[in-house]
């Protein structure tokens, strides 16, 4: 038994105890013999003063005096009621005991799961433990288990990005060092091997630019708020992407929709939305159409919609879409190093807007973002 068990039985125990012996000597001093000439002197008037209803004759007990008489019944000094006051120690006992263990067993268990979450053991869980408790201790377990839960899918997402970065970043690596061994090799193809090495270069450092963006949106940094035209900033995407789209026949269908400004920061909003665009324009067909929308709905709430004519995604995959690092099967060879849906929805969520994705009825997917004005 822990310290908190001992402390609860002996509060709560030495309380009942109180309790217990109060009572037994309140009942053992009514029994004595000179109770009731208490209570009788307690009544009596005060010197000088005729009691109530004076009719010059004395009661009985004045009248003659005498050694006083115990009450009918009652034998003259009554022993401790040792049986009863022993009696009730013991049920004080139990119950004490009873309800230190209640108290102290959930306790037991925190404390249990917080030092194998402190040796790194984030899948111990307290509220199976708990019982059917409804409680503030069972809360608190449920607390602590939505805590670990937390603690452990930062930590896999922590070590899953690492993982994803040295891949991502092995694959230019190995291409620079065959282009260097390429050039060492054979001399006259040297221009060769370095238009290899500055692409190889120009993506490592795409890749560094896109973690550095991700790495600040995650910490909170979302840099200087200015007041943002959203139509003007969507017209400007909507341009790249039309330039860009030109070399596939992608065309690009726009609306502006109703004017609406936005505090925000207009390179960090300009990058999400442009990513998104730029995932459409990649997974769209030659000669597809990409949709770019905006809207108000409701009271101060712009709706962007982008949609392409692409495979889409699969239905248990549009949240995921989201993480870092992230591909849908069949979408390996589409390029891109899966951080632009990421960077996208963490600079909405800086907004407190929404970004989420759906399938549309006719093939494609369609992602719908929601920025409150």
């Amino acid at each position: 038994m822990g310290r908190l068990f001992w402390k609860f039985f002996l509060f709560i125990w030495l309380g009942q105890l109180a309790g217990i012996l109060g009572t037994g000597a309140l009942f053992w001093m009514e029994r004595q013999p000179g109770a009731a000439n208490v209570r009788l002197e307690g009544h009596r008037p005060p010197p000088g003063e005729p009691p109530p209803e004076f009719d010059g004759r004395l009661p009985p007990q004045f009248a003659h005096p005498g050694p006083p008489r115990p009450p009918p019944g009652r034998p003259p000094g009554s022993p401790l009621p040792l049986m009863p006051m022993i009696a009730g120690l013991f049920a004080s006992l139990l119950c004490a005991a009873g309800l230190a263990w209640y108290f102290a067993k959930p306790i037991r268990h925190l404390r249990n799961a917080f030092e194998a979450a402190a040796a790194g053991k984030l899948e111990q869980r307290v509220t199976p433990s708990m019982g059917g408790r409804r409680d503030e201790l069972a809360d608190l377990g449920h607390d602590f288990d939505r805590m670990t839960a937390q603690l452990q899918a930062m930590i896999d997402g922590q070590k899953r990005l690492l993982h994803d970065v040295s891949h991502e970043m092995r694959s230019p690596l190995a291409r620079l060092q065959a282009a260097i061994g390429l050039a060492r090799q054979q001399p006259g193809r040297t221009e060769d091997s370095l238009q290899r090495i500055a692409r190889e270069g120009e993506r490592i450092d795409q890749l560094v630019g896109e973690l550095l963006t991700l790495s600040r949106l995650e910490a909170g940094v979302t840099g200087e708020l200015e007041t943002v035209e959203l139509g003007e900033l969507l017209a400007n995407i909507a341009e790249d992407a039309r330039f860009e789209g030109a070399a596939r026949s992608i065309a690009i269908d726009f609306v502006a929709g109703e004017p609406a400004e936005l505090r925000a920061n207009p390179e960090l909003l300009h990058r999400a939305i442009e990513n998104i665009v730029r995932n459409a324009l990649r997974y769209s067909p030659d000669g597809g159409v990409v949709q770019i929308a905006g809207r108000r709905v409701g009271d101060g709430v712009f709706q962007i919609t982008i949609a392409d004519q692409g495979p889409g995604v699969a239905a248990g995959d549009l949240e995921a879409i989201f993480t870092p690092f992230f591909r849908s099967e069949g979408q390996g060879a589409a390029g891109g190093y899966g951080l632009g849906l990421a960077i996208a929805q963490r600079a909405i969520a800086a907004l407190e807007g929404k970004i989420s994705a759906r399938n549309g009825i006719a093939g494609g997917l369609i992602v719908d973002i929601a920025l409150p004005l």
